[in-house]
């Protein structure tokens, strides 16, 4: 019954065209011919002081529906209730079908539109349909995700080059009877076509089925790992100091307790104005002295505001905050 109070209340403040700072929302038509879904905002997040990591989590073909409160049997979302502490901002769409790549990316832009959020740690993962959906996204957009996580999927889409160029964790379960360990294994054996997978981590775990996999949506490392990754990074890489095996599955919900998670009712607030907080679009030519030099402020500042390094490699279209 709390729970579905929560979600009626919640529906209620998402449909408002503002952004407010509370801790769920249930996001119903905000975003035209795409997917209903939550959003979670952090207790603390404040768009005056600092940009939020974004989290898409992504669920497998049980929870496809129109009833939203199903997104909250397992995964990101459910994790949070439980006490795990997720430093970003978390996004559960859910669809009623194949996940589609494009319509994940509109519900992204929108969250983007609505919050002050970090575009160098956008994060993408998902479990069985939505460990397809984690593949097909990133190898679509590898130049917005920083990490992804695919737990007992597979692909749908034949190009897949795309994602040697993404910090990528591949979790399956040898004895997973509803979708074959196969599945991942064409994944690895297109990258591997394509080139480098530097990138990529595959774990095969034996004797484990597809249910368990679940458990690493409660594990503190999973998100860790996740953050660790920054599109701002000078040379993309990937941690590998994360083991994943049936011992670490087995602890993932330990001293964890459900609670509700609780609606803040205060004042909408709208997003940040653009005059509040500026930025500039990295051209062909820039490097962080000129960029500087443009819009009087010091190098030093923009590694700051930017979570990067004086030898930080820029990209041609990256933004980057000015102040």
């Amino acid at each position: 019954m709390k729970r579905i109070t929560l979600y009626l209340l919640a529906t209620l403040f998402c449909l408002l065209p503002v952004t407010v700072r509370a801790q769920l929302y249930a996001c119903r038509d905000s975003v035209k011919n795409t997917y209903d879904f939550w959003l979670y905002v952090p207790s603390d997040y404040n768009p005056k002081v600092y940009e939020k990591p974004v989290v898409m989590f992504l669920h497998g073909k049980s929870l496809c529906g129109t009833d939203l409160s199903k997104v909250l049997e397992y995964g990101c979302i459910d994790a949070l209730s439980r006490g795990r502490v997720i430093d970003a901002i978390v996004v559960a769409p859910q669809a009623q079908g194949a996940w589609n790549p494009k319509k994940v990316m509109d519900i992204y832009e929108w969250t983007k539109e609505h919050y002050t959020v970090d575009t160098n740690r956008f994060y993408v993962l998902g479990m069985s349909m939505g460990g397809y959906g984690t593949i097909d996204f990133a190898a679509t957009y590898p130049d917005e995700v920083a990490a992804a996580i695919a737990l007992c999927g597979g692909a749908t889409k034949k190009e897949l080059c795309g994602l040697n160029d993404v910090p990528l964790w591949i979790v399956h379960g040898t004895a997973d009877n509803l979708v074959p360990v196969r599945a991942s294994d064409r994944v690895v054996d297109s990258m591997v076509a394509c080139g480098d997978t530097s990138l990529l981590i595959y774990d095969r775990l034996p004797k484990v089925n597809h249910s368990q996999l679940a458990r690493v949506f409660y594990l503190d490392q999973t998100y860790d790992w996740l953050f660790s990754h920054s599109l701002s990074d000078s040379i993309r890489m990937v941690n590998r100091d994360y083991p994943m095996n049936d011992s670490v599955l087995k602890s993932a919900t330990n001293g964890l307790k459900h609670t509700e998670l609780p609606i803040r009712d205060s004042k909408p607030k709208r997003k940040k104005a653009a005059a509040d907080m500026q930025y500039y679009y990295v051209k062909k030519g820039d490097n962080l002295s000129t960029i500087a030099a443009k819009n009087h402020t010091t190098v030093n500042r923009l590694c700051q505001l930017n979570h990067i390094n004086k030898e930080s490699i820029l990209r041609i279209g990256q933004r980057l905050r000015l102040k």
